[in-house]
């Protein structure tokens, strides 16, 4: 620790939590700018005339970019820091996400290109994002937390939309479609400013003492990632081949890809779905998409506290992470049974329960901390992050084609759901025992 001012050792103090918080309000912003378009979309699509098809694939742009952006984002973090490649991330993400509320001077095929370009563009500035809320949390938490610190970022997305989901709707009905991307590419340009001011690595902290220090590195937190002189990227075609070689992470990332199905399909077509096959105006649908995301928010902490105690009760990581993940995929494929009820109370129950199931079930993150190899954890965390981000690029045309081709939504419900199964079927046919992963060598 850097800082003469810093407090004295003693009485541990708490400053990761401070860390967490910043990470979980940087992630709630991140993935309302995921989803503007999917809250503006109806109207977006009625004022343009797009159709099912084109909206589909404007809505996976997003995800072909974060894709792509994976493997380099999570380097770039190695080699580089979280803090700089993060604070520019952000900048630039909410840039682009302002720019699309422009889209209205576009005409003729410019308007479906120049819009899958900006969503391609904040896309690929958001890539770094996840990769660096795990490098953050390796960090910055031992192992017997890193359970819940995972759980409380990823209950981001669904908290995201508890806040904005209501207030975009709003902004929709009582101004344009537009407004919702000016506010939320403002709002993120602030974020960007606050992320530089306050995120610092455990070591250089200006708050925190030695006994929260000492506390870290003896459960197995990397307080000094960071550091200057380590920041020599492992970032070989060895090493990461070592990593895609791995039984274990192979069946942890596809995993990530059945339940990032889910997320796409809530923060792509969830609230057109409302309306155009529910017959919710914007407004109601954005306050109706807030009750699954709020499910889903609980459910995400439940499963990290859940997880923290198996853990310390049994010790053993593959029960610990294991648990949650079979009950919340179980309880999220439930989502099937939306195709045949015709009450939109008892559709938005049963939504609910899959997104408070699929929140229990979201510990891939925390397992991604658990598993690493330490001198790669930026770029196993953007391997992850390609396998389960490419559900982004499938969902939505997927739905876009079974809507365009059906008129309904009914057989995109049975996609999401049996994806759901997907996942339960590769933590426990291919995973196996869930251990860090130890590098043969590091060039």
């Amino acid at each position: 620790m850097t800082d003469a001012t810093a407090p004295a050792a003693g009485k541990q103090t708490r400053v990761r939590y401070l860390i967490l918080l910043l990470i979980f309000l940087l992630t709630t912003i991140n993935y309302a700018d995921r989803s503007t378009f999917s809250i503006a979309g109806d109207a977006a699509q009625a004022d343009l005339g797009l159709s099912p098809v084109q909206m589909g694939y404007i809505l996976s742009a997003f995800a072909w970019a974060y894709v792509i952006g994976q493997i380099p984002g999570g380097a770039l973090l190695d080699r580089f820091g979280t803090k700089l490649i993060y604070a520019i991330a952000i900048a630039v993400w909410s840039f682009f996400t302002l720019t699309q509320g422009f889209s209205a001077f576009l005409t003729g095929g410019a308007i479906f290109a120049g819009l899958f370009a900006m969503r391609f563009a904040v896309g690929l500035a958001e890539s770094p994002s996840f990769p660096g809320n795990a490098r953050l949390v390796a960090a910055w938490f031992p192992g017997s937390e890193r359970g819940f610190a995972s759980a409380v970022f990823n209950s981001a997305q669904y908290f995201s939309l508890v806040v904005f989901a209501p207030l975009m709707g709003w902004l929709v009905h009582t101004f344009d479609w537009h407004s919702v991307f000016f506010v939320m590419g403002g709002l993120g340009l602030v974020a960007a400013v606050v992320f530089w001011k306050l995120i610092h690595s455990p070591v250089e902290h200006p708050s925190i003492n030695q006994a929260e220090l000492d506390y870290i590195e003896a459960g197995g937190g990397l307080i000094r990632m960071e550091d200057k002189v380590k920041k020599v990227s492992a970032f070989t075609w060895p090493n990461v081949k070592q990593v895609l070689s791995s039984r274990m992470l192979i069946g942890v990332f596809i995993g990530q890809y059945g339940i990032n199905v889910l997320t796409y399909f809530f923060v792509t077509w969830f609230p057109i779905y409302l309306v155009q096959e529910r017959g919710m105006n914007i407004m109601q649908a954005g306050f109706a998409a807030a009750a699954p995301a709020l499910c889903g928010f609980v459910g995400g902490v439940l499963g990290g506290a859940i997880s923290d105690y198996l853990l310390k009760r049994t010790g053993s990581l593959t029960i610990a992470r294991k648990t949650p993940l079979l009950i919340g995929m179980l309880l999220s494929a439930l989502i099937i049974v939306c195709a045949y009820v015709d009450s939109s109370a008892v559709v938005l129950v049963l939504m609910a329960v899959a997104f408070f199931g699929k929140g229990i079930a979201s510990l891939g993150w925390a397992v991604v901390s658990d598993t690493s190899p330490k001198e790669l954890v930026g770029v196993t965390g953007g391997i992850f992050n390609t396998f389960g981000n490419s559900a982004g690029i499938v969902t939505p045309i997927v739905i876009g084609y079974i809507v365009a081709a059906t008129g309904s939504f009914d057989l995109g419900l049975w996609f999401v759901g049996l994806h759901c199964l997907l996942v339960i079927a590769a933590y426990f046919l291919i995973t196996g025992k869930i251990e860090r992963l130890q590098l043969k060598s590091v060039a």
